[in-house]
This record gives C-alpha cells, structure tokens and sequence, in this order.
C-alpha cells in the first residue's frame, strides 16, 4: 500500500466537497431564535451557519445554545424565543477553511466539528463541508488503494 505521505490525496483542494451556500440552511443576526429554532428543527440540523445580508459568515447558532439561553432559574421561559436575536446568543468560534485549502486540513479541522465552513479570499462565505463527506471520500479512497495493492 502507497505511503499516505507520497499520496496526493492530502493536498488536494476542497473545493469539489463544499455543499454550496444556497444549499445551506442559514439564518441572520437579527432573526430571532424563534425563528432559527423553527429552521434547525426543518432542517435536521443540530448547528447552522449565520450569515449578513452580504453573506458574511458571522457564526454558527445550534439547538443547544437556544435551548441553554431560554433556561431560567427555575423554568423553562419559551417566550425569550421572540424577543431574543441569534446574535446575542450565536458562537463567534467555529471551523473554517478557504475554497483552496488541502483536503488534509478540511480532514484534521473535521475531527472536532460535524462541518467547516468555507469562505473565498474576500470572507464571503461559499459553503460547507461535512465530515461525512470527507470520511466517505477518504474511506472509499484507501478502499481502491487496497485494491490495487
């Protein structure tokens, strides 16, 4: 079997992964967490992208940080959904990678995040990508590499 260091798998570019933004479910700073609520629970997803007007990635928001900010001292208060916004609650920190990175970074950053997010050189953002995504191309990979051996 072919050392994966002398593979060029791990330098190719992602670009070919990337599930293209209008294909992402995303909601916006200003929406309310009722609203990104009703989105993740459509969608399936535990975590979304937030994006600006200008489709800046601005961070992610999930079910968890929703469920966590309307958890009071000694209830659940539902009625925070309407009035608080994404942006107040949304994470600022989360995988990203640019369209031209390795694979092999998309594949080290995917260890810790379920997706990455992609941006172009100006910080528009263009996408994501899943770990499932890598890991099956990945798998199938080292499969055909076995056959060849």
């Amino acid at each position: 079997m072919q050392n994966l260091q002398e593979c060029h798998i791990l330098q190719q570019p992602i670009h070919s992964f990337v599930i293209p933004a209008e294909e992402v479910a995303h909601v916006q700073p200003d929406n309310s967490l009722e609203h990104a609520l009703l989105v993740l629970v459509k969608s399936g997803y535990t975590a979304i992208p937030v994006l600006d007007t200008s489709y800046k990635l601005r961070g992610l928001i999930s079910k968890a940080q929703i469920l966590d900010s309307i958890i009071g001292l000694e209830q659940i208060e539902p009625e925070r959904l309407k009035d608080t916004r994404v942006g107040e609650v949304m994470s600022t920190s989360f995988a990203c990678v640019n369209e031209e990175s390795p694979f092999e970074k998309a594949l080290s950053q995917s260890i810790n995040n379920p997706f990455l997010c992609v941006e172009d050189q100006t910080g528009s953002f263009l996408g994501i990508i899943t770990r499932s995504k890598l890991l099956a191309y990945l798998n199938g990979y080292l499969h055909d590499q076995k056959k060849r051996s």
